[in-house]
């Protein structure tokens, strides 16, 4: 059977002008297209929405950044997310992201925005430990919060402000082996879902 290309979405967990993370999201969408896969990067700068708020959600349901967002998931078979590590946590602009998105009623015939497709994560700190908490915590959301199919491979860049090469790519070999397993894995998960 020839292969089919799956369509990928990727975005980071940070508006910050010169965010680390959005260097990764970056990188990551340039090595996903030289791997034919059909790859869309966005900023959640272009998603504004409110905090969320269960009486807002009940007067007037998701905001329409929302909505869209979730016609942008359930479009693609895979979605990388580049998470900042707030706390030891997620960014609260990742949460709110999700919580909203959650919450979007599908289209007659659609499915959860987070089902039946497959995620990928990573994260840049400067931080020794290269946001791995934060990892563990989005991995924690999307999995028992919501269903979703989370690959094991994940991409952990610490020292992040010196991680990066002037081209964009990852300096340390270990990075760069650790970013191809997942990319692998990751490619060979979605797929599956094309030919779902």
């Amino acid at each position: 059977m020839p292969r089919q290309n799956p369509k990928i979405l990727v975005f980071a967990g940070s508006t910050r002008g010169g965010s680390f993370n959005a260097q990764l999201a970056a990188l990551v969408t340039k090595k996903l297209a030289l791997r034919d896969v059909d790859v869309t990067q966005i900023s959640l700068a272009d998603y504004e929405m409110p905090l969320y708020n269960g009486d807002l959600e009940q007067e007037s349901g998701p905001p329409e950044a929302a909505v869209k967002l979730h016609k942008l998931f359930s479009t693609h078979q895979g979605i990388f997310i580049a998470s900042p590590e707030y706390n030891a946590s997620i960014t609260p602009l990742l949460k709110n992201t999700i919580d909203w998105v959650s919450r979007v009623k599908p289209a007659p015939g659609a499915g959860s925005a987070f089902k039946k497709r497959v995620f990928a994560i990573g994260a840049a700190s400067n931080g020794y430990y290269g946001g791995m908490r934060s990892l563990l915590q989005i991995r924690h959301v999307l999995e028992i919060g919501l269903g979703a199919t989370v690959i094991p491979e994940q991409i952990s860049v610490p020292g992040a402000a010196t991680a990066f090469t002037d081209l964009g790519d990852l300096e340390a070999e270990r990075s760069r082996a650790m970013l191809d397993a997942m990319l692998t894995r990751f490619i060979e998960e979605a797929e599956r879902y094309v030919r779902a």
